[in-house]
Protein backbone atom coordinates (compact mmCIF):
# COMPACT_ATOMS: atom_id res chain seq x y z
CA UNK A 1 0.00 0.00 0.00
CA UNK A 2 1.56 3.34 -1.00
CA UNK A 3 2.08 6.13 1.50
CA UNK A 4 0.39 9.53 1.39
CA UNK A 5 3.21 11.13 -0.58
CA UNK A 6 3.11 8.36 -3.16
CA UNK A 7 -0.70 8.73 -3.44
CA UNK A 8 -0.36 12.46 -4.08
CA UNK A 9 2.26 11.89 -6.76
CA UNK A 10 0.05 9.22 -8.37
CA UNK A 11 -2.96 11.57 -8.26
CA UNK A 12 -0.94 14.32 -9.94
CA UNK A 13 0.21 11.84 -12.55
CA UNK A 14 3.88 12.18 -11.56
CA UNK A 15 4.27 8.58 -10.40
CA UNK A 16 3.14 5.27 -11.89
CA UNK A 17 0.08 3.70 -10.33
CA UNK A 18 0.64 0.39 -8.61
CA UNK A 19 -1.48 -2.63 -9.38
CA UNK A 20 -4.12 -3.31 -6.81
CA UNK A 21 -3.87 -6.93 -5.73
CA UNK A 22 -6.60 -6.70 -3.15
CA UNK A 23 -9.42 -6.48 -5.72
CA UNK A 24 -10.76 -9.55 -7.48
CA UNK A 25 -11.10 -9.31 -11.24
CA UNK A 26 -14.59 -8.51 -12.48
CA UNK A 27 -16.20 -11.22 -14.54
CA UNK A 28 -19.14 -10.36 -16.69
CA UNK A 29 -21.88 -12.94 -16.42
CA UNK A 30 -23.40 -13.99 -19.74
CA UNK A 31 -27.17 -13.74 -20.07
CA UNK A 32 -28.75 -17.11 -19.26
CA UNK A 33 -30.10 -18.98 -22.27
CA UNK A 34 -32.94 -21.12 -21.09
CA UNK A 35 -34.52 -23.69 -23.35
CA UNK A 36 -38.00 -25.04 -22.70
CA UNK A 37 -39.28 -28.45 -23.81
CA UNK A 38 -42.62 -28.54 -25.53
CA UNK A 39 -43.81 -31.93 -26.69
CA UNK A 40 -40.30 -33.22 -27.21
CA UNK A 41 -39.12 -30.08 -29.08
CA UNK A 42 -36.57 -27.64 -27.77
CA UNK A 43 -37.63 -24.00 -28.10
CA UNK A 44 -35.27 -21.09 -27.87
CA UNK A 45 -35.78 -18.71 -24.96
CA UNK A 46 -36.91 -15.19 -25.81
CA UNK A 47 -34.10 -12.62 -25.86
CA UNK A 48 -33.39 -11.12 -22.47
CA UNK A 49 -34.09 -7.46 -21.89
CA UNK A 50 -31.50 -5.11 -20.54
CA UNK A 51 -31.04 -5.46 -16.77
CA UNK A 52 -31.60 -1.70 -16.48
CA UNK A 53 -35.14 -2.07 -17.84
CA UNK A 54 -37.41 -4.50 -16.08
CA UNK A 55 -40.96 -4.64 -14.99
CA UNK A 56 -42.26 -5.53 -11.59
CA UNK A 57 -45.37 -7.66 -11.16
CA UNK A 58 -48.48 -5.96 -9.78
CA UNK A 59 -50.99 -7.82 -7.68
CA UNK A 60 -50.45 -11.26 -9.20
CA UNK A 61 -49.93 -10.04 -12.78
CA UNK A 62 -47.10 -11.31 -14.90
CA UNK A 63 -44.45 -8.73 -15.71
CA UNK A 64 -44.81 -7.31 -19.21
CA UNK A 65 -42.70 -5.16 -21.50
CA UNK A 66 -42.30 -1.47 -20.84
CA UNK A 67 -43.29 1.00 -23.52
CA UNK A 68 -40.33 3.38 -23.77
CA UNK A 69 -41.83 5.63 -26.47
CA UNK A 70 -42.00 9.26 -25.34
CA UNK A 71 -45.40 10.74 -24.75
CA UNK A 72 -46.70 12.80 -27.68
CA UNK A 73 -45.92 16.47 -27.34
CA UNK A 74 -48.47 19.19 -27.74
CA UNK A 75 -47.55 21.78 -30.32
CA UNK A 76 -48.64 25.28 -29.53
CA UNK A 77 -48.66 27.89 -32.26
CA UNK A 78 -46.35 30.84 -31.74
CA UNK A 79 -48.09 34.16 -31.42
CA UNK A 80 -47.98 35.97 -34.72
CA UNK A 81 -46.02 39.21 -34.70
CA UNK A 82 -48.03 42.38 -34.62
CA UNK A 83 -47.70 43.69 -38.18
CA UNK A 84 -48.25 47.36 -37.42
CA UNK A 85 -47.05 47.99 -33.89
CA UNK A 86 -47.21 51.66 -33.02
CA UNK A 87 -44.34 52.79 -30.85
CA UNK A 88 -45.30 54.31 -27.50
CA UNK A 89 -43.15 57.29 -26.49
CA UNK A 90 -42.56 57.78 -22.76
CA UNK A 91 -40.73 60.72 -21.18
CA UNK A 92 -40.59 59.75 -17.50
CA UNK A 93 -40.37 62.54 -14.94
CA UNK A 94 -40.40 60.26 -11.89
CA UNK A 95 -39.66 56.60 -11.24
CA UNK A 96 -43.38 55.80 -10.86
CA UNK A 97 -43.64 56.20 -14.66
CA UNK A 98 -41.67 52.96 -15.01
CA UNK A 99 -44.84 50.92 -14.45
CA UNK A 100 -46.52 52.39 -17.54
CA UNK A 101 -43.43 51.60 -19.62
CA UNK A 102 -43.32 48.00 -18.37
CA UNK A 103 -47.07 47.53 -18.91
CA UNK A 104 -46.89 48.74 -22.51
CA UNK A 105 -43.84 46.57 -23.19
CA UNK A 106 -45.48 43.52 -21.61
CA UNK A 107 -48.48 43.83 -23.94
CA UNK A 108 -46.13 43.61 -26.94
CA UNK A 109 -45.86 47.30 -27.79
CA UNK A 110 -42.44 48.81 -28.54
CA UNK A 111 -41.56 51.69 -26.25
CA UNK A 112 -39.29 54.70 -26.78
CA UNK A 113 -37.91 55.90 -23.44
CA UNK A 114 -36.86 59.55 -23.78
CA UNK A 115 -34.64 60.47 -20.82
CA UNK A 116 -33.63 63.88 -22.21
CA UNK A 117 -35.49 65.83 -19.50
CA UNK A 118 -34.88 63.39 -16.63
CA UNK A 119 -32.37 64.20 -13.91
CA UNK A 120 -29.26 62.00 -13.82
CA UNK A 121 -30.21 59.64 -10.98
CA UNK A 122 -33.66 58.99 -12.47
CA UNK A 123 -32.11 58.32 -15.87
CA UNK A 124 -29.77 55.69 -14.41
CA UNK A 125 -32.60 54.00 -12.50
CA UNK A 126 -34.87 53.98 -15.56
CA UNK A 127 -32.16 52.50 -17.79
CA UNK A 128 -31.52 49.75 -15.23
CA UNK A 129 -35.24 49.05 -14.81
CA UNK A 130 -36.04 49.07 -18.53
CA UNK A 131 -33.12 46.86 -19.46
CA UNK A 132 -34.19 44.40 -16.75
CA UNK A 133 -37.77 44.34 -18.07
CA UNK A 134 -36.54 43.83 -21.63
CA UNK A 135 -34.25 40.99 -20.57
CA UNK A 136 -36.87 39.28 -18.41
CA UNK A 137 -39.48 39.34 -21.18
CA UNK A 138 -37.06 38.27 -23.93
CA UNK A 139 -36.98 41.58 -25.75
CA UNK A 140 -34.20 44.00 -26.52
CA UNK A 141 -33.24 47.54 -25.61
CA UNK A 142 -31.18 49.72 -27.93
CA UNK A 143 -29.86 53.25 -27.69
CA UNK A 144 -31.30 55.07 -30.68
CA UNK A 145 -30.30 58.67 -29.90
CA UNK A 146 -28.69 60.66 -27.11
CA UNK A 147 -30.61 59.74 -23.91
CA UNK A 148 -33.26 57.92 -26.00
CA UNK A 149 -33.77 54.13 -25.86
CA UNK A 150 -35.97 51.78 -27.88
CA UNK A 151 -37.41 48.74 -26.09
CA UNK A 152 -38.60 46.12 -28.58
CA UNK A 153 -40.50 42.94 -27.58
CA UNK A 154 -39.22 39.66 -29.03
CA UNK A 155 -42.16 39.15 -31.41
CA UNK A 156 -42.29 42.72 -32.76
CA UNK A 157 -40.34 44.46 -35.46
CA UNK A 158 -40.49 48.22 -35.81
CA UNK A 159 -41.35 49.10 -39.40
CA UNK A 160 -39.22 51.39 -41.54
CA UNK A 161 -42.12 53.83 -41.73
CA UNK A 162 -42.36 54.01 -37.94
CA UNK A 163 -38.58 54.50 -37.65
CA UNK A 164 -38.81 57.33 -40.18
CA UNK A 165 -41.64 58.96 -38.21
CA UNK A 166 -39.57 58.74 -34.99
CA UNK A 167 -36.52 60.13 -36.79
CA UNK A 168 -38.53 63.19 -37.86
CA UNK A 169 -39.37 63.80 -34.19
CA UNK A 170 -35.67 63.51 -33.25
CA UNK A 171 -36.17 60.25 -31.35
CA UNK A 172 -34.40 57.89 -33.73
CA UNK A 173 -31.16 58.00 -35.65
CA UNK A 174 -30.04 55.34 -38.05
Amino acid sequence: MPGTGKKVLMWLGLADAEEYDEYEPYEEMPAPQVAARRGGEVAEAPPQTSPAVRTLPRDGQEPGPINLRPAPTTLRPLPTPMPTAKVHVASPSEFADAQEIADRFRTGQPVIVNLGNAYRELAHRMIDFCSGVAYALGGSMDKVADKVFLMTPSNVEVSAEEKRRLQERGLYRS
